[in-house]
């Protein structure tokens, strides 16, 4: 009974050592390149996954923050959308009713140095293009309304929007507004199309432009792309409804032929 207590005392003493021993081997610290190694890899890869979804962003489907209220109610302040940068990519052009967003250089916004904070612009244009922060100052959300070679006329006896002398029925405008509060009778040039918000009355768009430069006509080459989702709230979350607001309008020349 006596070795055998004893045997136990023995063992008894010998298993704090050999935990500490193991403790120790377990909490084992990695040494100082191994973890610059791991915080390297990871920095890689945010850094890849970043300039990744840039390409994506600038080549095929961009997130855009609605920054204004001239949409409504079709888009609304704070709304995320996504911009389809392929829709007008292989020789499709944009046609009456789409919602697309542009680069108003030129048309919209006089063109302007390079000036400022390069840097800054860099960073700004990067979180634009993610729909992280505000577009750039010179871009725009509007509904095609013209296309080149139309005639749009504002308005009718009935206050309506004509296009190639046909009556337009714009069941997307703001609920209150009218077609336009400004007379108008242009004819769009080919290559340029007459752009309009679908709230009037609080939109700044081709009409604030008919005295300038250019005519309020924005260049085909200057449209980013169709706007096709709604990515933001997630309670309007899917495809933008499109419009039958201008079926049956004939094209120009045969109006005018």
């Amino acid at each position: 009974m006596d070795t055998e207590a004893r045997h136990m005392e023995r063992d008894l003493s010998s298993d704090p050592a050999d935990g500490a021993e193991e403790g120790s081997r377990s909490t084992h610290v990695p040494d100082g390149p191994a973890a610059s190694m791991s915080w390297g890899k990871t920095v890689s890869l945010g850094m890849f996954c970043t300039v990744a979804l840039l390409l994506f962003s600038t080549f095929v489907l961009q997130p855009f923050l609605i920054p204004s209220g001239s949409m409504q109610p079709t888009l609304r302040v704070g709304d995320r959308v996504l911009v389809n940068k392929l829709a007008y990519r292989f020789g499709s052009e944009p046609l009456r009713g789409d919602v697309v967003v542009f680069d108003g250089t030129g048309s919209f916004v006089q063109e302007t140095g390079s000036e400022g904070n390069a840097v800054a612009a860099l960073l700004q244009g990067a979180a634009a293009s993610l729909g992280l922060a505000e577009p750039a100052g010179s871009d725009f959300v509007k509904r095609v309304v013209g296309v080149g070679g139309d005639r749009v006329v504002c308005c009718d006896k009935r206050g309506r929007l004509e296009v190639n002398g046909a009556p337009v029925d714009e069941e997307y405008l703001h609920p209150g507004d009218r077609p336009s509060g400004v007379a108008f009778d242009i004819v769009v040039p080919d290559g340029k199309l007459w752009m309009m918000g679908d709230h009037r009355s609080n939109s700044r768009d081709s009409r604030d432009h008919l005295g300038q430069p250019g005519g309020g006509m924005v260049p085909v080459e200057r449209v980013i792309g169709r706007v096709d989702w709604l990515g933001w709230p997630l309670g309007r979350l899917g495809s933008l409804g499109g419009t039958d607001a201008f079926t049956g309008i004939r094209p120009a020349d045969g109006d005018h032929g």
